[in-house]
């Protein structure tokens, strides 16, 4: 998610027209030059304009004592303090017999600077704290002895948080520890740079830390997330609810699970802060709910989202009904799914929509996560923790209106590619496996063994067929199973028709019946009959003949091949 300082140079061309323009001092004791270039390409991504007043290093004290100094002629809406561990290593070998008080000391000057600047200017303070230096003078033993560097470094942290953040209402930190926490002090530090430079933080690091610093500043300008929407199968729990049903879905202490039960954990925790918390997700309605009202290890229930949309609609669609049922901008939304079609579906269509790119493996989702610092605020109250049932209460209120975006030219951009071949050995394992674990999308939902797959492969009387869908983000493997039994010589009917619900709403049905169509033409027969048989599971498609174009008689869908007109699709054959 996090832009190069190169691209973030190049940001710096673009036209900051229009954008809401905020003044910004920087003030720091090593070279700052190229932190400013991040901080306003940051700020440009983020729609704002930053105007900055950069001191020459090592003046923190003198822009700030001095009440003529260039410091105060720019009345600076945000002054950002940066102080270095390096800098402050320096202070504490030359504070002598005073090491035991270096923190408290420490504490007394920052806050006469931040006093200072209150009495003249009513500029807000975004100081950056400490990122640990172990000098190693006394080891892992520093924690015992109080005069140590180590011990006097993590009291100042504290004290800046207990005695000057939560005190004054203009004081904020920019996180540095925790941004070293989490990408490592080399990744952040370059001994050789530093010492010839002055410069004591990388080129690497600067993005992520311009993006902690602009966050705050966009959290006060009324710029922030509020909402997170969540996808459900294989993004909240493991696995697919309507195929796996309620036993099989993977959340709790055991292996993969542990992953989605500390992940919902993390969501519950921002829900309790303040996030609106939704759900988008293709699924059946009271499939989607079960887990919520029914497992014993769901962290999150019903009463944690304010809006629960689940349908077979685009993602799209539906994330515009949520926009409308909340009321809150485009912009304020992060939305959270596994499928990289989903996601990129949503960013072509609601571009201000923040759309992480989940990694593959869900036992990294958390630590990505954390890394991105989505939800920066800048207050927080008791009453926030009644967000929810607020917008849950508005939700009853609003009949969500169906609109459909126009995904035409998305599906166009895919450049999709199905495969199509008969049943063979290569395939069997996948095809046995689908008809077992596919409960939604699933005609007549027939089971098929491995044994009883080749038995069709070898079959006379039976057309099969398996379909694969790559595109341009990547291939989704076998996804659409479709077996044909000869009826007489002027029918064919449709066994089995099953298809992954990773993969609906992209023509694929469209795609699917022209194949079964033209396959019918080729070998002579004149009809086409399918067949729906109701489960508990399989909703979805109770409507899929009547909508395919098929006529009802005596209880099957009937198509006559040569009126049958080919429907368009954005899905090529594989030569």
């Amino acid at each position: 998610m996090y832009k190069t300082f190169s691209e973030l140079k190049k940001e710096l061309r673009k036209d900051s027209k229009g954008l809401k323009n905020v003044k910004v001092a920087l003030l720091g004791d090593t070279a700052t030059q190229f932190l400013n270039v991040a901080l306003k390409g940051t700020a440009i991504s983020e729609g704002i304009n930053l105007e900055i007043f950069e001191a020459d290093f090592g003046q923190i004290s003198r822009q700030i004592l001095d009440p003529s100094s260039e410091y105060y002629e720019f009345n600076a809406d945000y002054t950002i303090i940066f102080e270095s561990s390096h800098k402050l290593l320096g202070q504490y070998y030359k504070s002598y017999n005073s090491e035991s008080v270096f923190a408290e000391n420490k504490i007394s000057y920052i806050d006469e600077l931040y006093r200072t600047i209150q009495s003249r200017i009513k500029s807000r303070v975004i100081y950056c704290n400490f990122p640990g230096i172990n000098n190693q003078v006394f080891g892992n033993f520093s924690s015992k002895v109080e005069s140590s560097f180590v011990f006097q470094q993590n009291k100042l942290n504290y004290l800046l948080s207990a005695e000057l953040a939560i005190k004054n209402d203009d004081f904020f930190i920019a996180d540095l520890l925790s941004i070293q926490n989490k990408w490592g002090r080399d990744f952040m530090f370059s001994p050789n740079i530093y010492i010839n430079t002055e410069m004591v933080l990388s080129l690497d690091v600067l993005p992520v830390i311009a993006h902690h610093m602009v966050s705050i500043i966009s959290s006060l300008e009324g710029k922030f997330k509020k909402c997170l929407i969540l996808d459900l199968d294989n993004t909240t729990w493991g696995g697919i609810i309507g195929d796996d049903g309620l036993e099989k879905i993977q959340i709790g202490s055991l292996g993969i699970g542990k992953a989605f039960t500390e992940f919902q954990y993390w969501v519950k925790a921002l829900q309790k802060r303040g996030i609106i918390l939704a759900v988008c997700s293709k699924n059946d309605e009271d499939k989607a709910k079960e887990p919520f009202e029914k497992h014993p290890d769901m962290v999150l229930k019903l009463d944690d989202i304010a809006v629960f949309v689940a349908n077979w609609e685009n993602k799209a669609d539906n994330i515009r009904k949520i926009q409308q049922i909340l009321n809150i901008g485009f912009d304020s939304m992060v939305f959270l799914d596994d499928n990289p079609f989903e996601r990129n579906l949503v960013r072509e269509n609601l571009p201000e929509v923040c759309v992480p790119e989940l990694p593959e493996d869900p036992a990294e989702y958390l630590e990505y996560l954390y890394s991105l610092n989505l939800f920066e605020t800048a207050s927080f109250s008791e009453n926030d923790t009644e967000r929810t049932k607020q917008y849950q209460v508005e939700a009853q209120r609003t009949i969500a209106l169906e609109s459909f975006t126009n995904v035409e030219d998305f599906l166009e951009s895919m450049n999709m590619v199905s495969d199509v071949q008969p049943f063979n050995n290569f395939s069997k394992p996948r095809v046995s496996q689908l008809t077992q674990r596919s409960n939604q999308f699933n005609l007549r939902t027939i089971r098929y063994t491995e044994q009883d797959v080749d038995h069709l492969i070898n079959s006379e009387n039976h057309f099969t067929m398996s379909f694969t869908l790559e595109d341009k983000y990547g291939d989704n493997g076998l996804i659409c199973v479709i077996v044909m039994e000869r009826k007489d010589t002027e029918t064919l009917f449709i066994d089995t028709w099953l298809m992954s619900c990773r993969v609906l709403k992209r023509g694929m049905e469209d795609f699917t019946l022209n194949t079964i169509v033209e396959a019918a033409r080729n070998n002579g027969y004149k009809y086409v009959v399918g067949e729906y048989i109701p489960t508990a599971k399989n909703q979805m498609v109770a409507d899929h003949y009547e909508r395919l174009g098929f006529t009802m008689q005596n209880d099957r869908w009937i198509l006559a091949v040569d009126d049958y007109k080919y429907k368009n699709v954005y899905i090529n054959n594989k030569l």
